[in-house]
């Protein structure tokens, strides 16, 4: 009977044993599973930032039959119906996908006059200038009317006149106006022409308050001669905040001109943007009309804006160039709220370009004819080109210009910046905003926030862990044990919110005593240890074994109490009474509040426990053999430690170190709340930072669903996913080697 019941217990232990292997091996394939499924779901969110750009033809048709000379391209938001203006004084409404002409409204053009310059001023704007040949201007805008008759769309084109139906007289020598630049807000118009014989004209108007009328009116020009820099001026550029206007020729010749006191116009900067026997075919502003684009005889495309020089002057400089066009460049269409725009050249080819990610995303040929005109759509998604005799609708599928390799891991020339850098900042509240999406600087915060806590975590738990389970009594390290692994379970929030409003105003207070305390502390245990050692032994004795640690508490208790209370002292006689003002007077070092050195104190107490515990179980877990052998052999306690039980458990040791770095790496509420979240590139200890994992908290609930700033969000996840990665191949693989070089010992 009994063998019986031995049988069956046998089989029932095999059954248990066989179904805890397989649910740990289903436990094993799970959690890698789940692992590969996440980084799968984080490609592709992240993959189409690099799918690049396509175009799709819908439509190309001939040009209304005897209608002129196309001045002017333009499309409304939806890019339902295009704008078309011709020299003959005609704005014409057409059906994008068909080419049907909706609606022709005309100029009201003096008799016997004939349009000789155009000009369109931004394009949320939609204000377009024609100069004539008597020396006036009529300035007008289009827009349209929706409404929903029957519950459909219907856009309706209106023609306005702003400044009124009248031409406005800008030369009093009433002669033909060359070139034309026109701009124009709700308070201010600005027009600026050069006339046949050269003159530079500048005329302003404000928008005047009128007391007897409940709207306000247009008051009057004033108009100025700017002094001639230089002859034969083709290009006229204005800005739209009406204070920046730049002249070219066709040699390449530019006078930047600052026009903030309309009275006084000041020359600035006298350039030329082409190098050699070249011409310039063609100059737009960029959006935010901060940069110039400028298109040449040779196919290449610049970009120039203002620097500060070293006499704190803003002058032009050349920033990046494309070179992808072997035809001069006919035409070059700005995106209207990002960096991008659209190019084509004499030999019917297209290109559509990044500046801040200096990518060429296309080039594809349209026509066999010169592309003369070219327009993208307000949301970038189309674009209409026109040759001699056709037009050509297209739409874009462009939607991550803004990332390129460079953009996200190299130094960029950002607009308004002195030099290439890292920058990442991805929102504003400009509708032209650069976006900055660098993840340098964040991954660098990561690296920093981490390595200060391991600083400070490393020594205390390495050295604690050592001391409980080799020289500490079995009594105290039944209460030191898990006193120290329970402040794991202090949620982080709270240690980052202490970290925050509490720790980082006292460590400004009393700078002098932190400082103090790193050195104090080790010379006072020192001392003190050396003090006890020359006690007598009735003394030393009277402590049993394994407690000495005990005495340790009051002395550390009472070293910290002595250096803050000394720090108000040594703050007052040698840092003026304040040391963060005297780091920043006399060292030139800024310091932050909520800096590394508070993220080092707060995050390296969230990591000690798990170094701690990890590796005082790897050294605990030393046979006992090997120590008492080496003892046994006449080996000192410390050196046994050294020779025998720090190699043998070198293994765990690293493990714990890792395990730690990988949490620092990934920590998030102790960063977020105790850094100051600047994502700025400095190693210093005062200095802020912020890091992926933080970085990813803050911006993804504010963050537009398969925007670019959504999808590199998710790039930052993967570059962190790589980091704990790395950092665990690379532990496990450094485990490996020297658990079989001290497996022997």
């Amino acid at each position: 009977m009994s063998t019986v019941n031995t049988d069956l217990h046998m089989r029932w232990r095999q059954l248990k044993d066989r179904l805890a292997r397989y649910i740990v091996a289903v436990g094993g394939i799970g959690v890698i599973a789940s692992i590969i499924l996440i980084f799968v779901y984080l490609l592709v969110i992240v993959l189409p930032l690099f799918s690049g750009a396509s175009i799709e033809k819908v439509a190309d048709y001939p040009l209304p039959a005897q209608t002129g000379k196309t001045l002017y391209l333009a499309m409304e938001e939806q890019a339902e119906i295009a704008i078309r203006v011709t020299d003959q004084g005609q704005v014409q409404f057409l059906q994008t996908a068909t080419g049907e002409l909706l609606k022709t409204v005309q100029l009201p053009l003096p008799e016997n006059t004939s349009i000789s310059s155009f000009s369109a001023g931004t394009p949320e704007s939609s204000v377009l200038a024609v100069g004539l040949s008597n020396g006036q201007v009529i300035v007008f805008k289009h827009h349209f009317k929706i409404s929903f008759p029957n519950d459909k769309r219907v856009l309706t084109p209106v023609v306005e006149y702003p400044l009124g139906p009248e031409p406005l007289l800008l030369d009093w020598g009433k002669r033909p106006l060359q070139t034309l630049a026109v701009q124009m807000d709700e308070e201010s118009a600005t027009l600026v022409a050069v006339t046949d014989d050269q003159r530079l004209m500048l005329s302003s108007m404000q928008k005047e308050e009128s007391l007897m009328e409940d709207e306000a009116s247009w008051g009057e020009a004033e108009t100025s001669v700017i002094a001639q820099s230089h002859k034969d001026i083709s290009f006229i550029l204005l800005d739209k905040n009406q204070r920046n206007l730049y002249f070219a020729n066709a040699a390449g010749e530019l006078s930047f001109y600052d026009i903030s006191d309309k009275s006084e116009p000041l020359l600035v900067q006298h350039i030329f943007l082409l190098e050699g026997h070249n011409q310039l075919r063609s100059l737009k502003l960029l959006a935010g009309d901060i940069s110039l684009l400028a298109g040449d005889a040779k196919g290449n495309i610049t970009q120039w804006f203002p620097v500060q020089d070293a006499e704190g002057r803003r002058v032009l400089q050349r920033i990046r160039g494309f070179s992808d066009f072997n035809q001069p460049v006919t035409a070059i269409a700005p995106e209207y709220t990002r960096k991008g725009f659209l190019a084509v050249d004499e030999s019917g080819f297209a290109g559509l370009f990044h500046t801040t990610a200096e990518n060429t995303l296309l080039i594809e040929r349209i026509s066999d004819s010169p592309i003369l005109k070219a327009v993208m759509a307000p949301r970038a998604n189309a674009m209409l080109l026109q040759d001699a005799e056709h037009l050509y609708f297209y739409t874009i599928d462009n939607e991550h210009p803004e990332v390129s390799m460079k953009s996200l891991w190299g130094k960029v020339w950002y607009e308004s910046y002195p030099k290439p850098d890292y920058i990442w900042q991805s929102s504003s509240a400009s509708n032209d905003f650069e976006p900055k999406l660098s993840l340098i600087p964040i991954s660098f915060g990561t690296i920093k926030a981490a390595f200060y806590a391991m600083l400070f975590a490393i020594p205390l738990a390495v050295m604690g862990a050592i001391f409980t389970a080799q020289f500490m009594s079995p009594a105290m390290r039944k209460v030191v044990k898990p006193s120290i692994e329970i402040m794991e379970a202090l949620p982080t929030v709270i240690l980052g919110f202490l970290a925050g409003l509490w720790l980082a105003p006292f460590m400004e207070a009393n700078l002098p005593g932190i400082f103090s305390v790193m050195l104090i502390m080790p010379a006072g245990l020192l001392l003190f240890a050396f003090i006890w050692q020359q006690l007598p032994d009735r003394i030393r004795h009277s402590v049993p074994e394994g407690w000495e640690a005990a005495l340790l508490i009051p002395v550390v208790v009472g070293l910290v109490y002595f250096c803050f209370a000394m720090s108000p002292i040594l703050e007052d006689s040698f840092f003026g009474g304040d040391m963060p003002r005297w780091l920043r007077n006399e060292m030139g070092i800024n310091y932050d509040q909520r800096n590394a050195l508070v993220v080092g104190l707060a995050m390296g107490f969230a990591v000690i426990p798990t170094i701690f515990s990890i590796a005082e179980d790897a050294i605990f877990a030393v046979p006992k053999h090997l120590v008492q052998g080496s003892l046994a052999l006449g080996a000192t306690p410390w050196q046994t430690l050294i020779r025998v039980v720090l190699l043998t458990a070198s293994p765990g040791i690293f493990s714990a170190i890792m395990i730690g770095m990988g949490r620092a790496v990934g920590e998030t509420m102790i960063v977020l709340m105790a850094t100051g979240n600047t994502p700025v590139m400095d190693f210093s200890v005062f200095e802020g930072m912020r890091t992926l994992s933080a970085n990813i908290a803050v911006e993804m609930p504010e963050s537009e669903v398969d925007s670019t700033h959504y999808r590199v969000l998710f790039l930052a996840a993967v570059v962190l996913f790589t980091f704990t990665f790395i950092f665990n191949t690379a532990a496990e693989v450094v485990r490996q080697r020297l658990r079989q070089r001290y497996s022997n010992l």
